[in-house]
Formats: C-alpha cells, structure tokens, sequence
C-alpha cells in the first residue's frame, strides 16, 4: 500500500508541475514573439505527452493488478521458490531455472494469459524489467474481459 500512496503523490506533483508549465505556455505565447509562440507550443506539447504516458501507466498497473487477484483467486499465482543469497538478492541460476520453465510453459501454451502472466513475473525476478513489461502487457491483450 506505501507504494501506491507514494505512486499517487508522486503523481499529483507531476500533474501540479503540468498544469504550472502549461501555464507559463500559455503566457510565453500570448506574448506573440515567434520565440515565446514556439516555446509555448512546446510548453503545451511536451506536458501532454507527459500525462498521456503517466495515464498508461496507471492503466498498466490496474490491468496487471486485477489479472493478479484474479490469478490469486484461483490459485494460480507462482510461488517463490527462488534461492536468495544472504543479502536477500535473487540467486541468477535459480531465477534463470524459473524463467526456463515459465517460458516453456508459455510456448506450450501460447494463448492463455496465465502463463504469459507467470512469465512476466519470471523476467522480473530475472531482472529484465522491459520484458517483463511487455509479457506483462501481452498477458493483459490476452485476457479475454476488458479491464
């Protein structure tokens, strides 16, 4: 949950920092200086960019969560049973012996979202968080309700 809270805070001051350039935009652009125009449009431009990615975001992490309790519900959620080393950090043979098999398990089933799921999670615990987003936004395509 303290993440979640730290997400949303984090979040509402990216917005407030939005809107303030939006404004200082609009204002460079009322001055009517080609200059001040182009920066202004920029100014516009680039926090519009800003909340439609930090939008996905948040739809990402609400997909991916609602596929988890629906996984947890079932039953289906992958056990930790990766080997630590003493500093608590993820073994590479034990999380490279996990991943071999949830991707096994992928290929053998390539249109159920659970193993797609499972596999996300394997590529995080491998550390290759851009795959694990993609797997993960994969798992989500395959869901057959919309979230």
């Amino acid at each position: 949950m303290k993440s979640r809270t730290g997400f949303f805070v984090l979040a509402a001051i990216l917005l407030l920092a939005f809107a303030v350039v939006v404004f200082e935009g609009v204002q460079l652009m009322a001055t009517g200086r080609p200059a001040g125009v182009g920066i202004g449009i920029c100014a516009i431009v680039i926090p519009g960019i800003g909340v439609w990615f930090l939008w996905h975001t948040v739809q990402f992490g609400r997909h991916s969560e609602a596929l988890a309790r629906e996984l947890e519900a079932e039953g289906g959620l992958p056990v930790d049973e990766l080997v630590r080393t003493p500093g608590g950090r993820i073994d590479r043979a034990s999380a490279d012996a996990v991943f071999a098999r949830r991707q096994a398990e992928a290929e053998a089933a390539p249109d159920d979202w659970r193993v797609w799921f499972r596999l996300a999670i394997a590529y995080a615990d491998a550390g290759d968080t851009p795959r694990a987003r993609k797997t993960m936004q994969h798992a989500i395509r395959l869901h057959p309700t919309p979230h």
